[in-house]
């Protein structure tokens, strides 16, 4: 780790990427505006990424959003250098991934980052304990050490009992609750999911998505999570970053891409959004005089304060902090407002 640096923290600055014979041949040309199809059209070269700039705070959820094509597999293969740049440097603790020779390359991947894949990539002549230790076997771990740790993990993702069990005898989601067990034993710092929950059903989608928000309260690792869906991202993500054609169209938290959409095409993707589940409710909370009422904690959604408010017959809550003090009232006519018109009519921020 770089001195002064925060362990975990991914900084990538100035990430291009161009698939083809030559790609160095035309950086210069791209970063001076060349589009994707004149790329194509006319040197045969497929622009993957352009002049990506994302800071991943350490302990937090990143999100990486796009459609299909849009770059985001090619980016979170970055970090751990699956993919090598055209240029650009990919910052991990301070360390940039894109210097580190073969054998420091080949430590880092197997301390500080862990992966999690669509396909869940479970070795099906291994049980779940089996390929649970596989990284720790790896690593060096001792016997005993490894099957502690993966026991702890097993269990903590809802698997004890199927230790035993192989592969092809798991659901979709048992078998993604093993790759989560697996990545999670190696303690690494960083956590690569790339559409990690897109093949299952709707339903076990999002009992995986709470199995990770619940894990992350505890683990508090540099979660770098790829994803198609909004609903998925919204949800999951402390920030979220939306690719399209390669490039970065809008980043920030769920609640500012929701309310300050950068163009039409983000607009498109928020347009049907639950916007009670995304937007704090001292968003559109206003000055006033602290008067008794029903009480809101500070990062409540506004989804939850109408709850508590139709629960009280309240029209009116007074917002506080951690601490319990005062800090805005909030009316139930704005709040219902708020929450059923697109583009944030009435919000303050």
């Amino acid at each position: 780790m770089a001195e002064g640096a925060t362990i975990g923290e991914i900084r990538i600055r100035n990430l291009y990427k161009i698939f083809g014979s030559n790609p160095m041949a035309h950086i210069e040309a791209v970063r001076s505006g060349m589009t994707k199809e004149e790329l194509n059209h006319k040197h045969l070269h497929v622009l993957g990424l352009r002049d990506i700039n994302i800071t991943m705070p350490a302990g937090s959820i990143q999100v990486i959003m796009g459609l299909s094509g849009s770059g985001k597999s090619t980016l979170i293969r970055h970090i751990n250098r699956l993919i090598d740049p055209t240029a650009g440097e990919v910052l991990v603790s301070g360390v940039d991934v894109v210097k580190m020779d073969r054998t420091t390359l080949r430590q880092f991947r197997r301390h500080e980052t862990a992966m999690v894949f669509q396909k869940f990539a479970l070795l099906p002549h291994r049980n779940v304990l089996e390929n649970t230790v596989y990284g720790l076997e790896v690593q060096g771990i001792s016997r005993a050490k490894q099957v502690e740790t993966a026991m702890h993990w097993i269990e903590r993702v809802g698997l004890k009992g199927f230790e035993t069990k192989y592969p092809n005898q798991l659901s979709g989601g048992m078998q993604q609750r093993v790759g989560l067990a697996r990545a999670l034993s190696n303690d690494a710092p960083i956590l690569l999911m790339d559409e990690a929950f897109s093949a299952l059903d709707p339903l076990i989608r999002m009992d995986m998505q709470t199995i990770l928000l619940d894990l992350q309260k505890e683990i508090r690792k540099t979660i770098v999570f790829i994803t198609h869906d909004l609903d998925e991202a919204l949800r999951l993500g402390d920030h979220i970053a939306i690719l399209r054609d390669g490039e970065v169209v809008q980043q920030g938290t769920g609640q500012e891409i929701v309310l300050h959409p950068a163009d039409d095409y983000i607009s498109r993707f928020v347009r049907e959004v639950n916007r009670g589940r995304v937007i704090q409710i001292e968003t559109i909370m206003e000055s006033g005089v602290d008067a008794a009422g029903v009480t809101v904690p500070f990062g409540t959604t506004l989804e939850g304060a109408m709850d508590l408010m139709n629960r009280e017959s309240a029209t009116v809550a007074r917002v506080v902090d951690e601490l319990g003090r005062f800090l805005g009232n909030v009316k139930l006519s704005t709040l219902i407002k708020v929450m059923v018109t697109p583009g944030g009519e009435g919000v303050s921020s």
